[in-house]
């Protein structure tokens, strides 16, 4: 009787995947203690993220820890066999007709406690502990065991979510076609910007040319419109020399008192031939260049 009342809690040497005694106990860097074959199994569904957590308090280990058997546990869960101990819970911790299941629980489930309007799921004692302990988990919504627990879920909020998400998707598109558009304006901006200034260039070369053949073309005629000038001018400047001369022999001859003299020399003098370097007729006006610019 005396070893009765000291009979250790079954329930605390309990894996909580299986729900069974630990056989072949492992203890986790956390703390928490499974059965070898259990944890094994949990870790190798998680293989393919490489990171290794705890089924209770979600502690995650990276790399993979090496389990090594605890000793001590294995000792205590044999003594405990060998008392008699039962590890499973009383009949009615497992969920029966009408009853709310733990969603974590495998082969036999047990009776939920709470339910997480956050996950959606509900949970027993053991499962429902790293909603208690884990800081993530502690901002879930737990609510009574309910086995309508999608039914408390706001539908209308679903469909606003998803009308939100298909307006977020249609936006973007709307964004990606305006983006495109933006670009082939640019596209389209640059190559008439390249072509004008292709165009400007060919204006402004042909321009230059035309200006150097126009001003050759003035210079010239001014070249030829100033040597007829000045041989025009080198003209009158001689009949002017002989008009003077003849003027001062006449001058001379008036004064003489030699009439026969006088008879003879004056006819010559007198004799005025008509001038052929009339300006007026052999200078173009200067207002002939101003015809240029008005063509220009």
């Amino acid at each position: 009787m005396a070893q009765r009342g000291i009979q250790p809690d079954s329930a605390k040497f309990c894996c909580s995947i299986c729900l069974d005694l630990l056989k072949d106990p492992v203890t986790l860097p956390c703390g928490h203690s499974y059965c070898m074959s259990c944890i094994k199994d949990y870790w190798d569904g998680e293989e393919q993220r490489r990171i290794y957590s705890c089924p209770q308090c979600r502690r995650t280990f990276t790399p993979r820890p090496v389990l090594m058997k605890n000793t001590m546990l294995a000792d205590i869960v044999e003594e405990m066999k060998k008392m008699g101990l039962q590890a499973a819970p009383p009949d009615l911790c497992y969920a029966g007709p009408g009853d709310v299941a733990c969603d974590v629980c495998s082969g036999r489930k047990l009776k939920a406690l709470k339910s997480c309007l956050t996950c959606p799921a509900s949970y027993c004692e053991q499962h429902l502990q790293p909603h208690y302990d884990a800081a993530p988990l502690k901002k879930h919504k737990l609510v009574e065991a309910t086995v309508k627990l999608q039914e408390n879920i706001c539908s209308h909020h679903d469909e606003v979510r998803r009308k939100i998400q298909q307006r977020i998707q249609d936006t973007e598109k709307d964004v990606k076609v305006l983006q495109q558009e933006v670009e082939a304006i640019s596209r389209s901006a640059d190559k008439a910007v390249e072509d004008s200034e292709e165009i400007f260039t060919q204006l402004i070369r042909l321009l230059e040319k035309r200006r150097s053949d126009v001003k050759q073309q003035i210079r010239s005629q001014q070249e030829e419109e100033v040597s007829r000038a000045e041989e025009v001018q080198e003209k009158l400047k001689q009949e002017i020399a002989e008009l003077r001369r003849k003027d001062a022999e006449l001058e001379q001859l008036s004064h003489t008192q030699d009439h026969i003299h006088f008879l003879q020399n004056y006819p010559s003098l007198s004799c005025l031939s008509e001038s052929t370097h009339s300006p007026s007729a052999n200078i173009r006006p200067p207002s002939c260049f101003e015809d240029v610019t008005t063509v220009l």
